[in-house]
């Protein structure tokens, strides 16, 4: 046994301050084992008759807490920013380039401009670290593209959803579940109100805008997350990003088949929805906000096949199509547009073209699948008017239970004109759905948990029985944690699914022994068995 100095500093050995740190001595055992510190004063502690302990078992030492993360002075930022915008322009004055050779030159003034200041400070006696100088880059890069300090919240793949109650308020909320807030995204109300501006200007396609015209905002930023913003009609201007972690999903990942998603379903439920997929039937994907719907329904649109072409129909794209690589070629994305200016005869906007608006469009585009990303309005009626007459169309909708979901058309359906009655909603529902999956949000947060999300019912739609009612037979229901397992054969559906070659009758034994084929346990902080 012999004696060792260790550095409780966090900072390497070679580091020029680290001989500040006082050592704190350890034991090294003879036989190898892990060095365990003594506790300070040098003091050994009793043994406390462990035959197992081959050395006096001591505490761990506290980690000390890491270094603070470097501030930045924003004024610097924006004033380094118009330094940038306008080399860029003069280099851009007379000349034809790509979008490609600008990112370029963009990149390397950046750099130039960042180096020149980081000079000048250390000329003035006040240097910058090399983690001061990068974090000014990236402040003054996302300046420029007009996100401002947002952009380092985009970035941060361990958040899932920022709320933004002012300039001064971040609300951000981990994947795991936990909360933190954050640094202010600007200077004042107003600088944030130019920030979201700046980013409708850049939403792409369709036309976007923050005004006092339209105190409201719906778009897809450019690393794809979503954003919905409001202010004039509120106290303070508001904004809500949704962060979209997984956007290239399959059915075998959701499934267990990566250890960084949650298991939203088991192997039966795969398979059953692989087939599904295959034999063209219609599916309406159900839950709560944040429950995962679309993470559901791009693991389904994973299963078209690559060279057929489909229609996909958003308010904002969520789906994303265009980052599927070269998988889907064909498939024609759609997105609704907003009115501006006067109103016309029918109460609109001139120029709104809505989902409802396009669904006809799709139609006519001669595909047998239309994917619409979310109905929440009246466009349900040509959505479920649609998938009357074609196969393997699919939507997502809002409901807070399974049983809530045929009400919850209804609802919609009925929003769509005086001529639209009850019996109408449900016949049309009954004709046009297959399948309705639900997903289901548990957040235990609260009580030192996490999210769970999974999916707990698997419904086959029958058509319309006694009374008028929407008829279904649910394949898979809630087992004893909640999540689905298999509960009775599909019946309208099951020579459909045979002839692409998948067999129902596989999960009868399921069916008697009341379990599923899930690979995890889920771990309940209310005491469900797992």
């Amino acid at each position: 046994m012999r004696f060792e100095p260790v550095y409780s500093d966090p900072r390497p050995r070679d580091d020029p301050d680290a001989a500040s740190s006082a050592p704190i001595w350890q034991v090294v055992p003879h036989n190898g084992h892990r060095p365990v510190p003594l506790p300070s004063g040098g003091a050994t502690p009793p043994y406390d008759g462990t035959a197992a302990a081959p050395y006096p078992v001591v505490p761990q030492p506290v980690t000390p807490p890491a270094p603070p993360r470097p501030r930045v002075d924003f004024a610097v930022v924006r004033e380094l920013r118009r330094e940038l915008s306008e080399r860029l322009t003069l280099w851009q004055r007379g000349r034809e380039f790509s979008t490609a050779e600008e990112d370029v030159e963009r990149a390397r003034l950046a750099v130039t401009v960042v180096a020149e200041y980081a000079d000048s400070t250390r000329r003035a006696g006040t240097p910058m670290s090399a983690a001061e100088e990068r974090m000014l880059l990236d402040q003054v890069n996302a300046e420029l593209v007009g996100l401002g300090r947002l952009q380092t919240l985009l970035v941060d793949n361990s958040i899932e959803e920022v709320h933004i109650l002012g300039c001064d308020s971040v609300r951000i909320t981990r994947r795991g579940g936990g909360v933190d807030w954050a640094e202010p995204i600007a200077d004042s109300d107003e600088e944030m109100v130019e920030i979201l501006q700046a980013a409708a200007r850049r939403a792409g396609a369709t036309e976007r805008s923050l005004s006092t015209s339209k105190p409201t905002l719906d778009l897809q930023l450019p690393d794809g997350s979503r954003l919905a913003a409001v202010f004039l009609v509120s106290h303070r201007p508001y904004a809500v990003i949704r962060k979209h972690n997984t956007i290239e999903v399959t059915l075998d990942e959701i499934s267990g088949g990566r250890a960084d998603l949650d298991e939203m379903l088991d192997g039966l439920i795969r398979d059953f929805l692989r087939a599904a997929m295959r034999a063209g039937l219609n599916i309406m994907v159900a839950g709560l906000a944040g429950a995962g719907k679309t993470t559901v329904i791009r693991a389904l649109m994973d299963e078209i096949p690559a060279d057929e072409p489909y229609v996909l129909l958003e308010e904002s794209r969520e789906l994303l199509p265009a980052r599927r690589g070269r998988k889907h070629r064909a498939v024609m994305s759609f997105e609704s547009r907003e009115g501006h200016g006067d109103r016309g005869p029918d109460g609109r906007p001139a120029g709104e073209v809505t989902i409802a608006d396009l669904i006809p469009v799709a139609l006519r585009m001669g595909v047998l699948r239309i994917i619409v990303g979310e109905v929440r309005s009246r466009e349900i009626v040509p959505m479920l008017q649609a998938m009357t007459t074609s196969r393997g169309s699919m939507c997502t909708i809002h409901a807070r239970t399974p049983a809530g979901v045929s009400e919850r058309i209804i609802e919609l359906a009925l929003s769509h004109g005086r001529e639209m009655t009850v019996e109408q909603a449900r016949r049309m529902a009954g004709n046009a759905l297959d399948l309705i999956v639900y997903v289901t949000i548990e957040d235990e947060t609260a009580i030192g948990g996490r999210k769970h999300r999974f999916v707990s019912h698997v419904e086959e739609v029958i058509g319309v029985g006694e009374g008028n009612r929407i008829t279904t037979t649910t394949v898979f229901g809630p087992g004893p944690d909640g999540r689905a397992v298999p509960r009775h054969l599909p019946e309208r559906v099951r020579d459909q699914l045979l002839r692409v070659g998948y067999d129902a009758r596989l999960l009868t034994r399921y069916i008697e022994a009341a379990t599923g084929a899930w690979r995890r346990p889920r771990h309940s902080r209310l005491g469900r068995p797992a």
